[in-house]
């Protein structure tokens, strides 16, 4: 019975580190790959962000450009300002009152 036992534990521990060996080396070959590209990424991403940064500048000037000229064709002018809303003295008096004595107005509902 303990040679059983003996042996499956033989067997795991093997079957352990053969799996732990090969976490090892595939962590090492991602480490050479990683190495070794690492340089023209770089390069390769610093050109595409200033390619990029270029395209989206001449977006937002095409695109300011575009509203100005139709603002102009449609000849849009300032919104005009909206009038003010009218309270009579007994709404002003009736509002203040309540502030001063509760705080902000409670929803009643």
């Amino acid at each position: 019975m303990s040679e059983n036992l003996i042996l499956a534990l033989q067997i795991t521990v093997l079957g352990m580190g053969l799996v732990f060996l090969g976490l090892i080396i595939i962590w090492g070959v991602m480490l050479a790959l990683t190495a070794s590209t690492s340089g023209k990424a770089e390069s390769s991403q610093a050109s595409a962000d200033s390619a990029l940064h270029d395209l989206r500048a001449k977006a937002a000037a095409l695109a300011v450009a575009s509203v100005l000229a139709e603002q102009k064709q449609a000849g849009v002018s300032r919104f005009p300002i909206p009038p003010t809303a009218l309270v009579s003295a007994w709404q002003l008096t009736m509002r203040t009152r309540q502030l001063n004595h509760e705080g902000r107005p409670k929803y009643q509902g």
